[in-house]
């Protein structure tokens, strides 16, 4: 299954799906994104690549591990950034220290400049613009980073044990 193009591809498929539901959100229902906002479609789009990377050649050892390094960084750090927002949200954090409509992308990749359409926060970090099921978008992404680390685990597992059995 870990050897399988189409997994990597669903797991693409899944990231892409996210990135354009925020371009939903954005364009269309003319929600602003805060700057954790769009730090978090750096974190999606950092899962895309790695299952761009695991779809590329998904039977060689080595390139599956690279994968699995950016899609565990990827999603660690969504995962931290939701619940920075979330607790934001939650009156728990301080915003004038994590929420600014200034980003902090670094000289190399100044994506707010090279995509603003997508990387532009225009909103703020402790401001609830949508629920569903009475969780904010912060709590949900809170969960689908949450949901990929564990997809992660289940497949490392899987990978340990093809090892084991010299495959």
């Amino acid at each position: 299954m870990i050897r399988s193009r189409f997994t990597w591809a669903a797991f693409a498929a899944s990231a892409l799906s996210l990135e354009a539901t925020a371009l939903f959100f954005q364009h269309r229902l003319h929600m602003d994104p805060c700057v954790l906002c769009v730090y978090q479609r750096t974190a999606v789009a950092g899962l895309l690549l790695s299952a761009l990377l695991g779809l590329l050649w998904p039977a060689r050892r080595w390139l599956r591990g690279l994968a699995y390094g950016v899609w565990a960084l990827s999603a660690g750090w969504g995962l931290y950034l939701a619940g920075t927002q979330a607790a934001l949200q939650l009156g728990l954090g301080k915003p004038a220290l994590d929420c600014t409509l200034d980003p902090n992308f670094p000289s190399w990749a100044k994506l707010d400049q090279w995509m603003p359409w997508m990387f532009q926060p225009t909103g703020y970090c402790d401001e609830v613009q949508w629920q569903f099921l009475g969780l904010t978008m912060a709590e949900w992404m809170v969960a689908i980073f949450a949901a990929y680390l564990v997809t992660l685990t289940l497949v490392l597992a899987m990978e340990v044990r093809l090892r084991k059995r010299g495959l």
